[in-house]
């Protein structure tokens, strides 16, 4: 839907008040990733900005990564253990607080009340100001655990505040908890950049913990993605989020456009 740029300023403002500065005042982020290495790509430079800031974050990694190999002599366990360990070296680097796998099987993943209801568990635990997650409506997507993880994500997100949802939740003693924002990384439609400017060689220092899935070539491509980011942000290094309140990720036809 086009609307005009005095239309869309007064919407924006409207159901996203202050929301280029989501950033800022973030006391937990739960970071909920497709895979090991996801978060840290995409977001690894604004993760760290945030821990230097005292903020706790927190990721949740859905699948093991055992499809994660071109090696045909390596097992599905054995690239998980990889992964694993990779992850938890870059999360040292980053500042990441905590550690949370959910071991479903990379590449295999399917829309599920099971994996919903875990991760508004997980929400109602922590009680994110806000969650980071993949965009699954970027175009031309298609890795099935990016789309699956991004949708239940999104619904957890929206439902998580609901105390009729998951109930069981409240018997253990969790309440109802919605978080402030979810900010959606590989967005093809950013609506807030992240200067990492200060921050882009800890965060390739994190990245190059993945060696099991990086090479030279990647890595050279990845920076040139961030530098691009930097140039829209006006800055040398950025990162780019489509950032959204869960009340807008219903019902909304402006949303595409915020």
């Amino acid at each position: 839907m086009n609307v005009s740029d005095l239309e869309l300023k007064d919407i924006k403002k409207l159901l996203l008040p202050n929301v280029e500065r989501v950033f800022e005042k973030c006391n937990t982020v739960l970071s909920i990733q497709p895979h090991p290495d996801d978060t840290d790509i995409a977001a690894g430079g604004t993760m760290v900005k945030l821990a230097r800031n005292s903020c706790q974050i927190i990721y949740v990694t859905v699948t093991d990564g055992g499809a994660g190999t071109a090696e045909r002599s390596l097992s599905w366990e054995s690239v998980v253990s990889i992964r694993r360990k990779e992850q938890e070296s870059a999360a040292k680097i980053l500042g990441v607080s905590k550690l949370i796998w959910l071991n479903y099987r990379d590449s295999e993943l399917e829309q599920t009340m099971e994996l919903r209801s875990k991760l508004i568990m997980l929400i109602r635990k922590f009680k994110p100001d806000l969650i980071l997650t993949v965009d699954p409506w970027l175009r031309y997507e298609a890795h099935p655990d990016h789309r699956v993880t991004g949708i239940a994500v999104s619904e957890a997100s929206l439902l998580s505040g609901f105390p009729n949802i998951n109930h069981v939740d409240l018997l253990n003693g969790l309440e109802p908890h919605t978080p402030n924002f979810i900010a959606y990384y590989w967005s093809e439609k950013p609506n807030v950049y992240v200067d990492i400017t200060e921050w882009i060689d800890i965060k390739f220092k994190a990245i190059m913990e993945h060696s099991s899935q990086l090479s030279d070539g990647m890595i050279n491509i990845l920076k040139s993605v961030f530098r691009l980011m930097g140039e829209k942000a006006g800055c040398k290094y950025a990162e780019a989020f489509k950032v959204l309140t869960p009340s807008t990720l219903h019902c909304n036809i402006y949303a595409s456009e915020l």
